[in-house]
């Protein structure tokens, strides 16, 4: 870049509804592992940032939870989560899904754009799994909701049109200095990241209505001998649920160790040893001070 250009960066959320892919889409734009990933409602709790830098110009991605209807005080916080940073945010990508009709909960989230005022690139999701007489529809429909910068059909797992939506960033961006450092690529703690990658393993391993009582506290990480170790609490709400966590003779929080294991060690370049134990919490999604603990 030389000293008559201009440098271009921007906070850029990524709306959507729960489970259109924001997570995975953050993961490949940034090219690394931070915010964990699974077919299941309320995956992500919390912001994620992840920092993508190009020639001139750098874009933080906000991966935040899924627009929706607050349950109890875990869903509240997160929505509020929602409603911040839209509110606070530079530009965004709206995330939609290939596979399933347009709706209310997208229209909410168009509604929420337009009313922020910001540029909007539209990115419509899980092409790879989505049959041909779907996409052009689901084009069509978007691109009717709300004004728009760009529209992108992606599929973020296996990258098919990743590098079009890349390049278009810039577009979303507003001059100003760099965020982050470069090689900086989240803001997010080891003790957060760990606690991603392990509600990701668990996630993986469990059954469908228990994901929404589970959370993890990330106790400590340490050095070990080769590596590092990874101490954490995986918290539910009931004695049953901490049965199936377990598993029969322990055989699940050993295939949940496993995963997680395998995931951070990726994703530090280190080998990490995992100590996971389960506790009961009761009724921990409406107490305000173990959602503040747990960082949600």
């Amino acid at each position: 870049m030389t000293s008559t250009e201009s440098f271009r960066s921007g906070l850029v959320v990524l709306a959507g509804r729960p489970n259109v892919g924001k997570s995975t889409l953050a993961n490949a734009l940034s090219g690394r592992h931070l915010a964990g990933v699974s077919d299941r409602p309320q995956t992500t709790r919390r912001r994620i940032s992840a920092v993508v830098d190009g020639p001139g110009w750098q874009a933080v991605l906000l991966d935040l939870p899924g627009f929706q209807r607050p349950a109890d005080a875990l869903t509240s916080r997160m929505q509020r989560t929602v409603q911040q940073n839209v509110a606070d945010c530079d530009s965004a990508l709206f995330v939609l899904s290939a596979t399933e009709p347009i709706g209310g909960g997208d229209r909410f989230v168009a509604d929420t754009l337009r009313a922020a005022g910001v540029p909007v690139s539209i990115v419509i999701n899980k092409v790879d799994i989505a049959g041909v007489d779907e996409v052009a529809p689901q084009i069509d429909t978007a691109s009717k909701m709300l004004d728009f910068v760009s529209l992108h059909p992606v599929s973020a797992r296996t990258g098919e049109g990743m590098d079009p939506l890349r390049a278009g960033l810039p577009e979303l961006l507003i001059e100003g200095p760099r965020f982050f450092p470069e090689g900086v690529v989240t803001d997010q703690t080891e003790e957060e990241l760990a606690g991603e990658l392990i509600r990701e393993a668990a996630l993986a391993h469990l059954r469908q209505e228990l994901p929404h009582a589970l959370a993890i506290a990330v106790e400590d990480i340490e050095p070990a001998n080769e590596g590092l170790v990874v101490r954490a609490d995986l918290v539910v709400e009931t004695e049953s649920q901490k049965g199936i966590v377990i598993g029969k003779g322990g055989r699940l929080i050993r295939e949940i160790g496993q995963s997680s294991r395998a995931a951070l060690s990726a994703a530090w370049g280190t080998p990490v040893h995992t100590d996971l134990r389960v506790k009961v919490r009761r009724k921990w999604r409406e107490d305000e001070s173990m959602l503040g603990r747990l960082g949600l």
